[in-house]
């Protein structure tokens, strides 16, 4: 439930108008399905006693604004009502399935946008201390899970109960005493089933959530370290280990799926075996098998509408159930916090005419692991070029990235000409920076789309893509290809 109203919260008011509309068009539906299980009796009676239906007080209103004067006169249009009725409920109930579906894909859709511009936004610490396999998963499969085991899911929930509640209300206006008992009964075996098999699921929802993030995992090893795969000969540990996440997902996934279809095949067999015994006592009541006929036929048609519903929320309430570990992820991502600049227009940047200071720096990624840097005193003068040399693991990466503010230090400070470096004013340091890393990124676009990576096709000044061409000195080979600047880069 805290679950549940926590991704309320990151649904967008847009959304939420759009799900009071949808609620309207779930009542007209149940009003269409209650107008074609009415229709039904009248029709039926037409067919079996049509002398007693051209009697009958509610039939008179009708019969003198159709003129009608013999009772096989009432066929035709009573017909025609009954058909357009069920077609009412038919368009009704199409109509909904499109506006749940579309909507629910489109909530999808900001989630999925929430988690990944979120994700965008975090400290490059929390990145380093993150596994990219959780955020992929996250942004390509959990938010869509979100959808297909939470959001859709609820919208049927609520739309069959609607219709559950309509179709019992008519029932019950029909034949109380077997309205009341068929619901209560079928509804407490559905119950029954959801308590037994409710730690089941749940412990298939954690494996599914577990094993997911592992799948996406063995495949960026795999894949992202192609090259020594191949070298080493490796494929079949790595074929392995996608088998032994993919498999038990798979499986956890089904057992979430057969769980909920257990109950349907019992159900509609005693449903039938309920019409049966009706039909039974109602031949033999008052007014024989010609007064049971209409009733019969509107139980019948209720019952083939009710049990579907009844199935469809019990169905949909254990896909929510097997989703819920899918969902607490998605919302563990959809809670991270933006920082303090996003939004804002880019800072002036800050002055930079002298020195770049770090004293006293100490920095270490978290309270259980070691420092990676202690009592580091340093002073770089504007113009001047500096490296840094030391053997894997001695801090010279953690270090370039506390000067370009990328990591904030534990312990002392990073000054630009005397003015420390915050959280609140890194950007307007980061905007002086330029960054070639050791292991670089290239898109699967243009060659003038990567030197100017980040920058929208339309902002992008060729000008300064050639004038960076060239101090990479790799002019030449970008002008002897046939599309020159526009040529594509493959991945990487």
């Amino acid at each position: 439930k805290s679950s549940l109203l926590n991704l309320w919260t990151h649904i967008t008011s847009r959304r939420r108008k759009q799900l009071a509309w949808l609620f309207l068009l779930m009542v007209l539906a149940s009003f269409a399905e209650v107008l074609t299980i009415g229709a039904i009796l009248p029709f039926l009676a037409v067919l079996t006693s049509p002398e007693q239906l051209f009697e009958h007080a509610l039939a008179q209103p009708v019969i003198q604004m159709l003129n009608i004067v013999e009772p096989q006169q009432l066929l035709l249009p009573l017909t025609i009502a009954f058909s357009l009725a069920a077609l009412l409920s038919g368009a009704m109930r199409l109509i909904l399935l499109w506006a749940q579906t579309r909507l629910s894909h489109a909530v999808g859709a900001d989630l999925s946008f929430s988690i990944y511009q979120r994700t965008l936004y975090q400290p490059y610490s929390i990145h380093v201390a993150r596994n990219s396999s959780e955020v992929i998963a996250g942004v390509s499969q959990k938010a869509n899970e979100v959808v297909h085991l939470t959001v859709l899911p609820m919208l049927v929930i609520l739309s069959s109960s609607f219709m559950m509640l309509a179709i019992l209300i008519t029932l019950f206006s029909i034949q109380p005493t077997i309205a009341i008992s068929a619901f209560v009964g079928f509804s407490s075996l559905y119950v029954a089933i959801i308590s037994l098999t409710k730690k089941t699921v749940i412990r298939n929802s954690d494996t599914a959530a577990y094993k997911q993030n592992q799948v996406i995992k063995a495949l960026q090893e795999g894949l992202g370290g192609i090259r020594d795969v191949l070298i080493d000969g490796t494929q079949e540990v790595y074929c392995k280990v996608f088998r032994s996440a993919d498999l038990p997902l798979r499986r956890s996934r089904a057992n979430i799926q057969i769980i909920g279809g257990i109950p349907r095949f019992g159900i509609e067999a005693l449903g039938m075996v309920l019409i049966a015994g009706l039909a039974f006592s109602l031949a033999g009541s008052e007014g024989g098998f010609a007064n049971t006929i209409p009733v019969l036929g509107a139980l019948a048609l209720g019952a083939q509408r009710l049990l579907p519903a009844l199935q469809q929320s019990y169905f949909n309430l254990t896909l929510i159930r097997g989703g819920q570990s899918q969902l607490r992820d998605a919302l563990k991502l959809l809670e991270q916090p933006f920082p303090e600049h996003k939004g804002k227009a880019l800072p002036q940047p800050i002055p930079f005419n002298h020195s770049i200071e770090l004293e006293k720096i100490a920095f270490r990624y978290c309270q259980q692991t070691p420092w990676v840097l202690q009592g580091i005193d340093l002073s770089i003068n504007k113009g001047s070029h500096v490296g840094f040399i030391g053997t894997t693991g001695s801090g010279k990466s953690t270090l370039i990235d506390i000067v370009m503010g990328l990591l904030m230090p534990n312990e002392g400070s990073l000054k630009i000409d005397g003015q420390v470096i915050t959280t609140g004013n890194h950007r307007a340091w980061q905007l002086h920076i330029a960054h070639v890393p050791q292991s670089i990124f290239l898109a699967d676009t243009t060659i003038t789309e990567n030197i100017a990576i980040g920058t929208p096709l339309k902002d992008i000044n060729m000008e300064r893509v050639r004038d960076a061409a060239e101090k990479a000195q790799i002019t030449d080979m970008i002008e002897s290809l046939d599309e020159k600047y526009n040529s594509k880069v493959g991945e990487h």
